[in-house]
């Protein structure tokens, strides 16, 4: 089994990139990951529009999750997805970031095969499914099966130099649901604890694949009087990340805070989201950030679609009505920009090298 890279390693590759500059992704006629996919709704056609309109303002990355349901369900099919969507992203100079879990079903639901539920109107991100679900999550039972599937992905893709880096949980211990009257309700706190455990197995089963690609769980709990990234979940993943990523939705004074924290440990750094226009998270002020202090950079979003993220969370689209502010996403449905000076600054950003 590999072991933890050291700093130098982890500098070096990070020297063999350009600055990253990227974003998030589902495509528009995907409601969750699960529907982008499985066989019946994999939709090659948007996936390689959405990729070509990305191009063309000089994006080089992005990242984007995978359904366990799916593996247990199609193996054979997923991994010849995954490969055809590595292709599209390739032909448009995208280096991809594969997330193997995630606890943010926010949608309240266990992930399941087959046709997906429409979106709630008006609610952002209404049916967002985890993987592998939080029910799985909370029962060692059933980890077996995510070891399988870790080391499954993990290792068939372990040489491919289409993929930057696995990013192997995605906000464990998430344990909200959206409302469509704003409540915001969570799943049972016991989550946390066995995400924690869960996250910790989910290296060492992909470090016993000797992927050449890093492996990173992204630090996400910014929380009210704490000091961001104090929770467990968040230290541990720190500490066994090669590479630093992190998650923040605040203002600028904030994320530079941020950064001056986590440049300290001397490790590249990736912001794998961010971008939320109500709170201070802006491209106009974020983007030049990224790149003056060459940390990578994920926004949440792309295209406008099914997942409705250009609308904001609940609890903040409950004070702002009918605001027609987008909070993420930067393309409308027919390839626009939302704004053409952000998407301007972008392009200039990108394609300056």
């Amino acid at each position: 089994m590999s072991k933890k890279w050291s700093g130098e390693k982890a500098r070096a590759w990070y020297q063999q990139h350009p600055w990253g500059c990227g974003f998030n992704y589902l495509p528009r006629t995907a409601v969750n990951w699960t529907e982008m996919w499985q066989s019946d709704t994999f939709d090659l056609t948007t996936i390689e529009q959405e990729l070509g309109w990305a191009r063309e303002y000089g994006y080089n990355q992005l990242r984007t999750n995978l359904p366990h349901i799916i593996w247990l369900n199609d193996r054979d099919g997923l991994i010849y997805r995954i490969d055809r969507f590595l292709r599209v992203a390739d032909r448009c100079g995208m280096r991809v970031v594969l997330t193997l879990l995630d606890d943010c079903a926010f949608s309240g639901d266990e992930p399941f095969a087959g046709p997906q539920k429409p979106p709630v109107r008006g609610l952002h991100n209404s049916q967002a499914a985890g993987s592998p679900g939080r029910d799985r999550v909370v029962d060692p039972a059933c980890w077996s099966d995510i070891e399988r599937y870790i080391s499954d992905i993990v290792g068939h893709f372990a040489a491919d130099t289409r993929i930057l880096l696995w990013d192997l949980y995605n906000e464990p211990g998430n344990r909200g649901i959206f409302c469509p009257d704003g409540e915001y309700r969570q799943y049972d706190a016991k989550l946390e604890i066995y995400a924690l455990t869960l996250m910790s197995h989910a290296f060492g089963w992909a470090r016993a694949q000797n992927p050449s690609q890093p492996l990173t769980v992204g630090a996400w709990h910014i929380e009210p009087g704490s000091a961001p990234f104090s929770h467990p979940v968040d230290r541990v993943a720190l500490h066994l990340s090669d590479v630093v990523s992190y998650h923040a939705y605040v203002d600028t004074p904030t994320q530079l805070e941020i950064l001056t924290a986590l440049l300290a440990f001397n490790r590249p750094v990736l912001c794998t989201e961010w971008l939320a226009r109500h709170v201070g998270s802006v491209l106009a002020e974020q983007l030049p950030l990224f790149k003056a202090l060459r940390v990578g950079a994920f926004h949440w979003g792309l295209v406008q679609g099914k997942t409705q993220t250009w609308l904001p969370w609940p609890a903040i689209a409950s004070r702002h009505g009918d605001d027609a502010l987008w909070f993420h996403d930067v393309l409308t449905a027919q390839g626009q920009p939302y704004s053409r000076d952000e998407m301007e600054r972008v392009r200039r950003l990108c394609l300056a090298g």
